[in-house]
């Protein structure tokens, strides 16, 4: 059992894959496959609550299937527990960035200093343009 904060996501709903690594590492490369590759199933998960699922859908769409899985992969060490285990914190970023509602903005109103100055700037934008119109003396 995988435990982010308040959630706990059980092991069965997690399924790891192993493939060959790629880039530099020679004959290590060719014969060890250290790459991991974490599969969970999000949207019919029990794991998480309705609202943080959602969140979760709208913020991490492009690393999620069209069967609903995420696919989270990492290839980052050498040896195949460290890659599994940076997965595991991969999917734990993901999910706690999420977990917690969006504060609700506060709609406040400009202040006078800040009306009087745009409109201050909008008349200099004028009276520059209306020069610019006038007409020379030939």
């Amino acid at each position: 059992m995988v435990q982010f904060a308040h959630f706990h996501i059980p092991d069965d709903e997690l399924r790891f894959t192993f493939a060959r690594s790629s880039g530099p590492g020679g004959q290590n490369v060719n014969k060890v496959s250290s790459k991991a590759i974490l599969s969970w199933d999000v949207v019919h998960s029990t794991a998480l609550p309705s609202g943080v699922r959602n969140r979760f859908l709208q913020a991490f769409g492009s690393p999620i299937n069209s069967s609903g899985e995420v696919v989270i992969q990492s290839d980052l060490y050498r040896d195949q527990q460290r890659n599994k285990d940076d997965c595991l914190n991969k999917l734990r970023d993901m999910v706690l960035s999420v977990a917690r509602p969006p504060k609700r903005r506060i709609a406040t109103k400009p202040t006078r200093a800040s009306k009087e100055k745009r409109l201050k700037e909008k008349k200099a934008r004028g009276d520059r343009k209306r020069m610019r119109q006038s007409k020379p003396d030939y």
